[in-house]
C-alpha cells in the first residue's frame, strides 16, 4: 500500500491550500454578514458566487468526480487530502468547487446510471454549478436506517410516474437555486425480493404535487450553506416515465452505489474539521491564562491536544487505506473498511470538537467560533448515510461469519 501523494495531487494540494488562506477563509465573516442582508437565507451570497468564478478559474472545480469526462478525473486517494483540505472551511470550501453534498452524489447517480436526455438536462448545469440539488430518501413515519422501510409510492399511470409520500431532511431542498429531486420511492411494494421494490426517478421542484413544507434544523441551526434540510410531501406528483433513473427495481442498488463515495467524502471532510479544531485549541490554549499560567501549560490541555493529533493520525491513515482499496478493489472488496471509517470517523472528531468547545467555554457554543457548527454537523454524520450502529452491525456479521 503506497499512500504517498503524487505530483498532480501535490499540484492541487498547493492550489487549494492558497485557494483556502487567500479566498475562503478570509470569506467566512464576510458570508455570514452578507446573508443577514438577503432576502432569502438560503440563497448564497455574493461572496459565495465569487469564490466559485476563482475556483473554476483556478481549476479546482470539480474535483470529486472520478469521470474525467465530466469532472477532474481523480481517483479516491488523489482527492482524499483535497476533501481534508475543504473539511477546514465545510460552509464554504465544498459549494466555492461545486464538491458539495447532496449534487455531489447526484452528479455521480446521473453520471454512472442516467441517460443522455437526463445528463444533458440536469448533469451538466449541475456541473457548471448553474443549479442545485436534492436527494429524497429518508422518512419521518419509518426507520429509514433500514431502505425497505420505506413507504413513499411510484405508480405507474400510462407514460406518467405518479408519487405519494413524506420525506424529510431532504438536504439542498431550501436552496432557491435547487432545480431537481432524485427521488426514492418503491414502484413494487409487494415484490418478494424486498431490495427489488425501490426505484428512483427524477422529480423537477416545481412539480404540481411537490410542497416543501418546512426547513428541518440541526442542533438549532439550519444550514444555510448546503441549501438546509427540508420536509417535502408529494401528492399525486407526476413526471414522465422517461424519468426514471435506470431500471424498475434499480433504486436500492443505485443508493448503494450513491453512498459508498459520498461516506468516504464525508470522512475525509470530517478529518479537515478536527485539524481546524486542533488549530484552534492551540491557538486558545497559547491566548489564554487561567490560575497562574496559560492554557497551553496546564497537564490536562496538553492531554486533549496530544490525543486529538494521535487520534487524527489514525484517522487519516485508515481513510487513506480505505481509498486506496476503493481504487485498487473496488467498493465491494473495501466494504470493511467503508464501514470502519464510517464508524470511527464522526465519533473521533465529534470527541475532539468537544474538548475544543470545552477549552473556549462559552465562546465554543457561540456563534463568534465555528466549533458548535461543527460539532452539529460531525454529530449528524452518525446518523446520515446509515446510522453508525447499521454499520457495526454489517461489520460485525462478517467478522463472526469467518469463524463458521
Amino acid at each position: 500500500m503506497d499512500f504517498t501523494f503524487d505530483a498532480r495531487t501535490e499540484e492541487l494540494r498547493a492550489a487549494l491550500l492558497a485557494f483556502m488562506d487567500e479566498h475562503v477563509h478570509p470569506a467566512e465573516r464576510v458570508a455570514d454578514e452578507q446573508r443577514a442582508a438577503l432576502d432569502s437565507p438560503w440563497a448564497n451570497p455574493p461572496v459565495v458566487e465569487e469564490l466559485k468564478a476563482e475556483a473554476r478559474r483556478q481549476g479546482l472545480w470539480n474535483l470529486f468526480l472520478p469521470d474525467s469526462a465530466y469532472g477532474a478525473g481523480l481517483t479516491n486517494l488523489q482527492y482524499a487530502p483535497l476533501a481534508e483540505i475543504m473539511g477546514r472551511s465545510p460552509q464554504l470550501a465544498p459549494t466555492a468547487t461545486n464538491c458539495a453534498a447532496p449534487d455531489t452524489g447526484n452528479m455521480e447517480v446521473l453520471t454512472q446510471f442516467g441517460d443522455e436526455q437526463q445528463r444533458k438536462q440536469w448533469l451538466e448545469p449541475l456541473l457548471a454549478g448553474e443549479i442545485r440539488s436534492a436527494f429524497a430518501m429518508t422518512e419521518p413515519d419509518v426507520a429509514s436506517s433500514d431502505a425497505t422501510n420505506i413507504t413513499t409510492r411510484i405508480e405507474r399511470d400510462g407514460d406518467e410516474y405518479v408519487l405519494t409520500g413524506r420525506k424529510w431532511y431532504i438536504s439542498g431542498a431550501m436552496h432557491p437555486d435547487c432545480r431537481i429531486f432524485i427521488v426514492m420511492g418503491k414502484t413494487d411494494p409487494g415484490g418478494a425480493d424486498v431490495r427489488r421494490q425501490q426505484s428512483m426517478v427524477l422529480v423537477p421542484r416545481d412539480t404540481p404535487g411537490v410542497t416543501i413544507t418546512r426547513a428541518m434544523r440541526v442542533f438549532g441551526y439550519e444550514d444555510h450553506y448546503h441549501g438546509g434540510h427540508a420536509e417535502v410531501v408529494f401528492d399525486q406528483a407526476r413526471v414522465p416515465v422517461s424519468h426514471l433513473i435506470g431500471e424498475e427495481g434499480g433504486g436500492f442498488a443505485i443508493a448503494q452505489a450513491r453512498l459508498g463515495p459520498g461516506r468516504i467524502h464525508h470522512c475525509m471532510r470530517l478529518i479537515g474539521m478536527a485539524e481546524r479544531a486542533i488549530e484552534l485549541m492551540c491557538r486558545r490554549a497559547v491566548s489564554r491564562d487561567a490560575f497562574g499560567k496559560s492554557l497551553a501549560q496546564q497537564g490536562v490541555v496538553q492531554n486533549w491536544i496530544a490525543d486529538a493529533r494521535v487520534a487524527v493520525e489514525q484517522l487519516r491513515l485508515l481513510v487513506l487505506k480505505t481509498a486506496w482499496m476503493m481504487d485498487t478493489v473496488g467498493n465491494r472488496g473495501a466494504h470493511t473498511e467503508i464501514q470502519a471509517i464510517k464508524i470511527a470517523t464522526p465519533r473521533t472528531v465529534v470527541g475532539i470538537l468537544d474538548r475544543a468547545i470545552q477549552l473556549y467555554g462559552a465562546g465554543g457554543v457561540s456563534q463568534d467560533h465555528p466549533l458548535a457548527e461543527l460539532y452539529a454537523a460531525a454529530r449528524t454524520l452518525m446518523i446520515a448515510d446509515g446510522p453508525d450502529e447499521v454499520h457495526q452491525r454489517s461489520l460485525a456479521r462478517r467478522e463472526i461469519k469467518k469463524y463458521r
